[in-house]
């Protein structure tokens, strides 16, 4: 039976970072089933979803404090278990755009834990407007919606509030 050990690992940004740890979890008999990787700022952070047999991920459990040390990463750990299916989901992806300014995230996730919507993935990014240099800010989310909640009316619900913060927006079924 396959078990499950998330990673997480942050540190200075370089060259070799992927490398050593990819090549310390395959010595240890552990497979990469899912990451995310990014640099923010001079750092780089990343997360993985490890899987192996019990023994082999307590091997690795035990080497990441010697490996953050040498790779000058703060790491963390956790055992997990496998994401329940749920049939009654329905997965839609959202893009966002705007003019930057404070509160985007929180009024954006606000709307939607408001109604129960669960939130998979959220990037966001900031970048200068071509010609005028404005600081604009861009937001794309994959959430996963109840069957029961009529996306028409959520979907104009959504976009209304958007409107209102002056913030473009398309909400439409994720083709993940």
């Amino acid at each position: 039976m396959e078990n499950l050990l998330v990673i997480t690992a942050v540190g200075k940004d370089r060259p070799g970072i992927v490398d050593q740890l990819s090549m310390t979890i395959l010595d240890n008999g552990c497979n990469i089933n899912d990451s995310r990787m990014t640099v923010l700022g001079g750092e780089f952070a990343i997360i993985l979803l490890i899987s192996a047999k019990w023994n082999a991920l307590a091997k690795l459990e035990n080497q990441l404090p010697a490996l953050g040390d040498r790779l000058e990463l703060n790491i963390t750990a956790k055992r997990t278990e496998e994401s329940p299916q749920n049939d009654k989901l329905l997965s839609y992806s959202i893009d966002v755009v705007s003019m930057d300014h404070p509160g985007i995230v929180y009024q954006i996730a606000n709307f939607f834990s408001s109604r129960k919507i669960n939130i998979r993935e959220l990037n966001t990014n900031g970048y200068a407007a071509a010609h005028t240099g404005t600081p604009m800010f861009t937001m794309a989310m994959l959430i996963n919606i109840p069957a029961d909640i009529r996306i028409a009316a959520l979907r104009e619900e959504f976009l209304e509030f958007c409107d209102n913060l002056n913030m473009d927006a398309v909400l439409e079924p994720s083709k993940l």
